[in-house]
C-alpha cells in the first residue's frame, strides 16, 4: 500500500537518524528501488523504517510503499526496537538503553516471564522467534529471548542491562556527544566506577587525555596516595614539633647546618631561650606558603583541563566557598599578627 509521506507520523523521542546511513540508503533506493517497505500502524504512525523514510524524502518522493501492521502500543514499540538492533549501528550507550527499554516492554507484555527471570515458575509453552501481529504466551525470560534474537550470550545481555542501569546521565551525555568513539569495554568499565567519578573518566577519555579507564584509575590512585603522604608528613612534623619544612615536599632546604650534637646540647641548655622569634615564624610560614603554591599547582595541568568545562554552577559555588575560606583564614592570621605586634615608636 502506497501512503503519502506527509501523512506518516514519527513519534517524538525516537533515535535521530544517522545522516551517513540515510545517504547510503538513498543511493541504493535510487539505483535498485525500495526493496523493503516501511512499517506503519493503522493510524499511519511509523513503527519501523525511519532511515528509509528519510532517504526517500531526500529523493523527492511524495509517496512510499508501506506495510500496515495491526501492532499497537507496546507491541509496535517492541517491533521498532528489534528492527533498530538489526539495522542500525548503535553506540554502546544506545544499545544498552534500547535493551533496557526492551526489557520493560517485554515484561509488560509477558508478565509471567518477569517471575521466571526473578526465579519463579514458567507459565505457557509458546514462543515466536519473529515479532508478529499477534503475540503468543512465552516461557522464555527476557534475557533468553533477547540473547537468541540478537545472537549474543545471556551473560552479554545481563552485562549490557547492568551497564545501562549504572551509567549516570552525565556520563551518558558525554559518551553520546563525544567525537571519540567509546568501545563497549570502556563504557562497561566507566559504569563500574563510583557515580561521582564516571563523568570525570568519560570526559578525560573524550578529550583523549587518557586511553583507558585503567589509566584513569591509576592516575586517581597516585593522586590520592600523593596527597595522603603529604598530609601524613605534615601531621608527623606537627606531632614531633618540627617545622613543616620544604624538605617534605620538594628539594630539601637546609634549615640548620649545625651537627645534631650541637643542636641537642643547645636544646638541653636550661639557660637557652627556645621561644619562637619573628624570623622563625616567617620562615615556617614561608615554607607553608611555598608548599601551598606547589600543591595548588597540581590543578593547573592538562589532567584537569577536560574537567573544568564540566563544572556545574553548584560545584562552582562550592569552589568559590572553599577559595574564600582559604583567603579568610590567611587574612585572619594576618590581622591577628597585626593587632598583637609591638608598635615601635
Amino acid at each position: 500500500m502506497r501512503i503519502a509521506i506527509q501523512e506518516i507520523q514519527v513519534k517524538e523521542g525516537r533515535r535521530s537518524p544517522d545522516g551517513g546511513h540515510v545517504k547510503e540508503l538513498a543511493d541504493s533506493i535510487q539505483e535498485f528501488g525500495l526493496l523493503n517497505p516501511i512499517t506503519i500502524d493503522q493510524g499511519n504512525v511509523l513503527i519501523a523504517g525511519l532511515h528509509r523514510l528519510e532517504a526517500v524524502k531526500t529523493l523527492g518522493w511524495t509517496e512510499v510503499e508501506c506495510t500496515v501492521s495491526s501492532l499497537e502500543g507496546l507491541q509496535a514499540e517492541m517491533a521498532e526496537i528489534d528492527e533498530n538492533f538489526i539495522r542500525n549501528n548503535l553506540s554502546p550507550v544506545e544499545y544498552g538503553e534500547m535493551l533496557l527499554r526492551r526489557k520493560e516492554i517485554y515484561e509488560a507484555l509477558h508478565p509471567e516471564t518477569k517471575a521466571t527471570y526473578e526465579g519463579g515458575s514458567f507459565r505457557g509453552n509458546q514462543y515466536q522467534k519473529v515479532v508478529a501481529d499477534k503475540m503468543s504466551a512465552t516461557t522464555k525470560s527476557f534475557v533468553k529471548d533477547s540473547a537468541e534474537k540478537l545472537g549474543i550470550t545471556p551473560r552479554t545481555v545481563r552485562r549490557q542491562i547492568q551497564t545501562a542501569k549504572n551509567l549516570t546521565p552525565e556520563a551518558k551525555e558525554i559518551i553520546k556527544t563525544a567525537d571519540t568513539k567509546f568501545s563497549k569495554k570502556a563504557v562497561t568499565e566507566i559504569s563500574g566506577l563510583e557515580p561521582d567519578r564516571q563523568k570525570e573518566a568519560a570526559a578525560l577519555l573524550a578529550a583523549k587525555e587518557i586511553k583507558t579507564v585503567d589509566e584513569y584509575k591509576t592516575r586517581k590512585r597516585r593522586s590520592e596516595e600523593s596527597r595522603t603522604r603529604t598530609f601524613e608528613n605534615v601531621a608527623q612534623d606537627v606531632a614531633q614539633g618540627r617545622p613543616r619544612n620544604a624538605a617534605r615536599i620538594g628539594k630539601p632546604e637546609i634549615i640548620d647546618a649545625r651537627g645534631t650534637k650541637e643542636i641537642v646540647a643547645e636544646l638541653k641548655n636550661p639557660d637557652k631561650d627556645c621561644s619562637g622569634t619573628p624570623d622563625s615564624f616567617l620562615e615556617e610560614y614561608g615554607v607553608f606558603v611555598k608548599k601551598f603554591h606547589k600543591e595548588i599547582g597540581w590543578y593547573d595541568t592538562s589532567y584537569y583541563d577536560a574537567v573544568f568545562p564540566l563544572i556545574t554552577p553548584g560545584q562552582l559555588a562550592r569552589l568559590r566557598d572553599m577559595t574564600d575560606s582559604i583567603c579568610s583564614a590567611a587574612e585572619e592570621l594576618f590581622h591577628k599578627v597585626e593587632s598583637r605586634r609591638n608598635v615601635i615608636t
